[in-house]
């Protein structure tokens, strides 16, 4: 049975979260990212809330291929999740998801 597009951007959302939480759990991770999105801390939960905002997040993490399987490690799946739901965030037709 295929997914329901709105619970596949809910997913994404929530990986692209998940993902952020574990950049900001490394103090180096976090700092290199607001530097290069040009967010503040202060703004970044507001942010938050943006689907274009999170995809970036994806975007970083997937540019670094060390970060991107960490990060899907810490997760607990697989780098593709992370990909894919990336694509779904900044609007990319969907391949296979989830």
């Amino acid at each position: 049975m295929a997914d329901r597009p709105d619970r596949n951007s809910d997913d994404a959302e929530k990986i692209a979260i998940s993902a952020l939480s574990f950049l900001a759990g490394d103090p180096e991770n976090i700092s290199n990212f607001l530097a290069l999105s040009g967010i503040g801390p202060d703004t970044l939960r507001a942010a938050a809330k943006d689907e274009k905002f999170l995809a970036g997040v994806l975007d970083f993490i997937i540019s670094d291929e060390s970060l991107l399987l960490a990060c899907a490690e810490t997760l607990g799946f697989g780098p593709d999740r992370i990909v894919a739901a990336q694509r779904r965030l900044a609007g990319e037709p969907p391949a296979e998801f989830l």
